[in-house]
């Protein structure tokens, strides 16, 4: 019986393909661990680098059965195959995101893509109509939407437990780029050609944004940015603060760096509404802080004592056993192939599986647009495209 439930696994399992992500590169990695944790893929092919010798090299490293050179070919041969891959991967430099996510949408082969969408949003439009004429799900891995207790927030905001919100605060400092850098990941995401035109605003500013509308439910109607370049000779911005309009009368406040010293991976949300108000740490991620108005705060654990279904579902561990960064992209990962599962077996997911979508994408790259267009006024209110 054993060895029978070994093979229902593994016949269950996505077969699953990675654009990007070779041996040097730190996200791709990430996402191999992610896709594995759960045990519902079997990466089997690749197009690792821009570099057919790199390409190959990481190719062989991973022991993938099937390499390739560029993704349009992997694509192409994909598709024709019986085994062929039924999701990729793709974990590259922002600026190709969308040719090779259009290669694999036109074959009806599901996309899992990092963010920010893609690097202008003149693309972010276009793949978005490609996901639209295709069969195809996407999937963007915002993973910080993976958390357990960012979902427990979502819910309690949902149920009216804080009630009409009033205020969001959301920052992410990090320190890792106060000075020039010359590793690879410094390289291309201060390089606008690849990253795009946001620099912080891109790469974390980003993440905060898709937090603050994930969790509360409100869509930015229009902001107010003020971005720098603090390091001489940066071409894109290293720094930002952005006020934020949302539909409905909340306000909110957006602060992202990348020169904070002291700072790692500081994503903080705070949300304030007419009956409370709740605040959440990246770095803290197991907790959740919950004020009622006039009444002391409440501290709700992951799996622990006030954490509902919705945080549970995220949860691997008990109480007291910290799950963090991987498990929350595990998540994402998760959630994808319940939607993937159920495409291929002719049937729609359960109203539970949450993931961020080709929507979410564009909405993120607007959000830098709109950074960059209100900066360059002496940053006036400007719409989101």
């Amino acid at each position: 019986m054993a060895i029978e439930g070994r093979n229902e696994t593994h016949s269950r399992r996505i077969r699953l393909g990675m654009v990007g992500g070779g041996n040097d590169a730190f996200i791709g990695g990430v996402h191999r661990i992610a896709a594995r944790i759960d045990d519902k893929y079997e990466l089997v092919a690749g197009a690792l680098s821009s570099t057919p010798e790199k390409a190959r090299a990481s190719g062989e490293a991973l022991g993938l059965p099937r390499i390739y050179e560029d993704f349009k070919e992997m694509a192409i041969r994909e598709a024709r195959r019986k085994d062929g891959i039924e999701a990729v991967s793709i974990v590259t430099p922002n600026h190709v995101h969308y040719a090779a996510a259009r290669e694999f949408l036109k074959r009806g082969i599901h996309v899992i893509c990092d963010k920010p969408l893609t690097s202008t949003l003149a693309d972010a439009k276009k793949l978005v109509k490609a996901a639209e004429e295709s069969d195809a799900l996407f999937i963007l891995t915002h993973n910080y939407t993976g958390y357990p207790m960012i979902r427990q927030a979502r819910a309690m905001i949902a149920n009216g437990e804080i009630g009409r919100i009033r205020v969001v605060q959301v920052e992410y400092p990090q320190d890792w780029l106060s000075e020039e850098q010359d590793f690879k990941q410094a390289e291309w995401r201060t390089d606008p050609s690849r990253s795009g035109a946001g620099g912080s605003t891109g790469d974390i500013g980003t993440h905060a944004f898709n937090l603050a509308c994930f969790t509360t439910g409100l869509e930015v109607e229009s902001l107010a940015a003020d971005i720098q370049a603090f390091v001489p000779g940066r071409k894109v911005d290293d720094n930002a603060h952005v006020l934020l309009r949302f539909a409905g009368g909340a306000r909110g406040m957006l602060w992202c760096s990348q020169v904070a010293p002291g700072n790692e991976n500081s994503l903080r949300l705070r949300i304030y509404g007419e009956k409370g108000g709740l605040e959440w740490s990246q770095e803290d991620p197991n907790y959740l802080w919950y004020t009622p108005l006039g009444e002391p705060k409440r501290l709700i654990t992951r799996n622990g004592a006030g954490a509902g279904d919705a945080a549970a579902r995220m949860s691997r561990t008990p109480g007291g056993h910290p799950e963090g960064y991987l498990e929350g992209f595990a998540n994402i990962y998760s959630e994808a192939a319940e939607a993937i599962l159920a495409a291929r077996e002719g049937r729609k997911p359960g109203k539970e599986v949450i993931y961020p979508t080709v929507q979410d994408g564009l909405a993120g790259v607007r959000f830098i647009d709109a950074c960059v267009r209100s900066s360059a006024r002496n940053a006036a209110w400007v719409k989101l495209d």
